[in-house]
């Protein structure tokens, strides 16, 4: 039988909650947040979005069918810190290699279990997400809710520099480890057995874009050249793409001048697409402002109406952030989906050029894939750009 190793939790406001450690020996600080998903905690720890965060999971039970190599979204884990109720004793999945509790030790993420996460959930609902410390080391309440409120809020954090890419690569969705080929030049082509023939290039930004993004891209006919946040658009007009893609990424939108900067420039130029963060990117390209959500939408089980047709979609999401509807009035882009939970900004789409944006993620399959035809309308409308028909 193991040692029980203490560990806590330590919120900005005092409050305490200790539990049992697993993971890395640590202490950590971060914003604490929460997620209403009931699986996907592998895709959820390794989302970069989720960089300088302390996740907990609402749902009971977790680390039950292990980790696999195949259902990463990163390299390794990008959260912070994990915070569950109840860390499974037993491992049960043909695909596992590894169980949860060693894969946040092998990458230094310490995790507590053991808590009433119900409690904790409730109290960042009414309260707001809030700066915390979780330890597995010995520390003192004290010193641990010092440490929460000594770490820097997330509002005007520039956390993409520290999860994009260093340098352009292009995309194999042929390659289950995501080690990728080096930049190609113009006119370069890869074919690989399994993978459809290419027929649109898309330059697409990696804001701490998640890898399943970059697969639906493959899968739904385009080759994917993937580019740096920093990269300019003087850098994006020699690759000649016929299409840009805006990834989703942690930390403030309204931190990102040099990013709002390039997308402004490139939007009279390219079809687009932007996703979470590249929504956000949108935005502020356009003109708009975005603000800080009290407690974000994080989960598989957000409702979103479609204003165009009257459809209510199932989606995932991860954010923290959203649109300031008045921001956008008069910038020539019309709000397109509503969150039902909140009426938060969904959507985007401009009046006159073929660009469009959601806030949720269309990639994501935790049960519902009713987003996923989005992706087939990015394709449809650079087929129509290319045909002069738009």
């Amino acid at each position: 039988m193991s040692t029980f190793q203490p560990a806590v939790l330590a919120l900005e406001d005092g409050s305490i909650f200790r539990g049992r450690a697993f993971g890395a020996a640590a202490t950590v600080s971060g914003e604490c947040v929460f997620n209403t998903s009931m699986t996907g905690y592998q895709e959820i720890l390794t989302d970069p979005s989720y960089f300088g965060q302390i996740v907990t999971m609402t749902a009971v039970q977790i680390g039950n069918y292990g980790i696999n190599d195949e259902d990463t979204e990163a390299s390794a884990p990008k959260c912070t810190g994990f915070v569950i109720r109840e860390l499974s004793p037993v491992v049960s999945n043909w695909r596992s290699k590894l169980a949860l509790g060693d894969y946040l030790a092998k990458y230094g993420i310490p995790g507590i279990s053991e808590i009433d996460t119900r409690a904790l959930t409730k109290k960042l609902r009414v309260d707001g997400a809030m700066k915390c410390c979780l330890s597995t080391l010995p520390i003192s309440d004290a010193d641990a809710v010092a440490r929460a409120r000594a770490w820097e809020t997330i509002v005007g954090a520039d956390y993409v520099k520290d999860v994009t890419c260093d340098a352009p690569y292009l995309w194999r969705a042929d390659d289950a480890s995501h080690h990728n080929t080096p930049y190609l030049p113009v006119g370069t082509t890869m074919n690989a057995p399994g993978i459809p023939t290419k027929k649109f290039r898309v330059a697409a930004f990696d804001f701490g874009a998640k890898h399943s993004i970059f697969r639906k891209l493959v899968n739904h006919g385009f080759e994917v050249q993937v580019f740096p946040a920093q990269a300019g658009p003087e850098a994006i007009r020699e690759h000649r793409p016929d299409a840009v893609f805006l990834s989703n990424g942690p930390g403030d939108p309204a931190a990102l001048p040099y990013i709002h900067k390039t997308v402004t420039a490139l939007l009279p130029e390219f079809p687009m697409f932007g996703i979470c963060l590249g929504h956000q990117m949108l935005t502020h390209a356009l003109g708009g402002t975005t603000f800080k959500l009290k407690f974000g939408h994080r989960g598989g089980n957000q409702p979103v109406k479609n204003l165009e047709t009257g459809k209510v979609s199932i989606t995932a999401q991860n954010h923290g952030f959203a649109t300031d509807p008045k921001s956008i009035e008069n910038r020539g882009a019309k709000i397109t989906e509503i969150n039902l939970n909140d009426q938060t900004v969904e959507g985007l789409r401009h009046t006159s050029l073929p660009v469009f944006s959601v806030q949720y993620h269309p990639e994501a399959a935790p049960g519902p894939n009713d987003a996923d035809p989005l992706f087939v309308d990015f394709y449809r409308m650079v087929e129509a750009r290319k045909a002069g028909k738009i």
